[in-house]
């Protein structure tokens, strides 16, 4: 594993690189004739077995790695195909090479906050998806739709949990199949701090851009979204205002340890015991695994808590799909490729499989494709970073129960400068949950949106 860091990193990185918020918000006015192509792919009618070569980009690290081993899996199926496997930082360099059209790859690895900006240069591959789409997790149907068009194929879900420090919610004696509701997560961390009193239990997020990202997890979690099905903004709304209203509550109390994500405040305070709840993606067992130290071993995850009794457990945070740019030389064998490595089980398997980088498989995410979501046939092992959880179980009963319904603005990431901002001056105690939503809405839609 080239970079311990690079599947964290990855999502952190999101538009950062090479200036590529500011070049996939404006690919869409790039692309005559409406938001999004109109090149369909459909299904090859032709029965031989698949011959040519293809070029396919990954994101580097250790991912990179993974995929090269599953694509040998399609390549050994069809010898006849040659797969030229390129790693490069896709967030920046994909939307450049769109508008140009200069060396476009057959397919590429892209994150789902970015779909929207590049739709216009993607096929639509809503034909060849079609048999698939009872089968894909309606969250991740729902984000690789472009007004009513699949731009992509889906990849990966990454479902929210809480993970949390066994040894010592234990010594406070607090229950963790009790902590059900967000409420009963905040008595816990009050009881944590009576039995520790230097603890600051709960994580709060420091990193402007990661906070959004984590806060759009818990309206996801309701039901919510930045903008509705309608394209109109939303984010001043009961979704987002339960969860900034329930953070402030953290803050005010002193109950949470605001620190940013995986750097060495955050480790530091995990590994010495004063960090204990972090409700997160799944791709937080990269730490316990790659960077905590004193306290590996002691973590353990379950289901997020509901926002009320009997609400959903689970929300979004992060994920990435696979995209065939409208130039691409050769998209059917591109979508071969992906078809195999996503909807059929010597692919998935392959991916998620033990292999050379994660030999107890790749446990950062699940499949999108509900087939391979067996909790009894598990596509990685336990974890000893997790002391030997089967986390396997605990994320696929999460990921089944994340809403769908979500949608991605093309500006999502530059909302960062207003919405994920204010988020900060929230947490610092600067302004209310309800300043931060009004706020955050009206420079979204003055700045970013335009006149209703």
């Amino acid at each position: 594993m080239t970079n311990p860091l690079s599947v964290p990193l990855s999502r952190r990185t999101l538009f950062r690189g090479a200036g590529a918020a500011a070049i996939a918000g404006g690919l869409a006015a790039c692309a005559p004739g409406g938001t999004t192509g109109s090149s369909s792919l459909p299904r090859s009618s032709a029965t031989k077995p698949p011959s040519g070569e293809i070029t396919i980009w990954d994101r580097t690290g250790d991912l990179y790695k993974v995929f090269d081993q599953a694509i040998a899996s399609f390549t050994a199926k069809y010898p006849q195909v040659k797969v030229n496997h390129v790693a490069v930082d896709v967030n920046a360099k994909l939307p450049a090479t769109l508008i140009s059209g200069a060396g476009v790859p057959d397919g590429a690895f892209y994150d789902d906050a970015l779909l929207t900006g590049v739709a216009p240069h993607l096929y639509d591959l809503s034909q060849l998806i079609e048999q698939y789409k009872p089968d894909i997790a309606p969250y991740k149907l729902g984000v690789v739709t472009v007004d009513g068009k699949i731009v992509a194929v889906p990849w990966d879900l990454d479902p929210g949990l809480l993970f949390y420090r066994d040894d010592i919610v234990t010594q406070a004696g607090v229950d963790p199949a009790g902590l059900t509701t967000y409420d009963e997560l905040l008595g816990a961390a009050r009881t944590v701090r009576e039995k520790f009193p230097k603890a600051k239990p709960i994580h709060l997020e420091n990193d402007q851009f990661l906070a959004q990202l984590w806060i759009d997890m818990f309206a996801n979690q309701q039901g919510g979204a930045m903008i509705g099905a309608d394209g109109k903004l939303t984010i001043d709304s009961d979704p987002y205002r339960n969860a900034l209203t329930w953070l402030d509550k953290v803050r005010s109390e002193q109950l949470g340890t605001l620190a940013k994500y995986t750097q060495p405040t955050d480790l530091q305070t995990q590994d010495n015991g004063t960090q204990v709840f972090v409700p997160w993606a799944q791709w937080f067992v990269f730490a316990p695994q790659q960077l905590l130290k004193a306290s590996k071993g002691k973590w353990r995850a379950t289901a997020l808590p509901a926002w009320q009794s009997g609400g959903a457990r689970a929300g979004v945070m992060g994920g990435s799909s696979f995209v065939i740019p409208a130039k691409a030389k050769n998209p059917e064998l591109a979508w071969r490729l992906y078809e195999h490595l996503v909807f059929s089980k010597e692919g998935y398997s392959t991916v998620y499989g033990s292999n050379e980088v994660y030999p107890n498989g790749l446990n950062t995410s699940i499949p999108s494709y509900l087939p391979a979501l067996d909790p009894n046939a598990p596509l990685f092992k336990p974890l000893e970073a997790l002391g030997g959880q089967d986390l396997w179980k605990v994320a696929v009963e999460a990921g089944k129960q994340v809403p769908g319904g979500y949608t991605v603005p093309t500006w999502w990431g530059k909302a960062v400068d207003y919405f994920g901002v204010n988020v900060q001056k929230l947490l610092a105690g600067q302004m209310s949950p309800d300043e931060v939503l009004k706020t955050s809405a009206s420079q979204i839609q003055k700045n970013l949106m335009g006149p209703n």
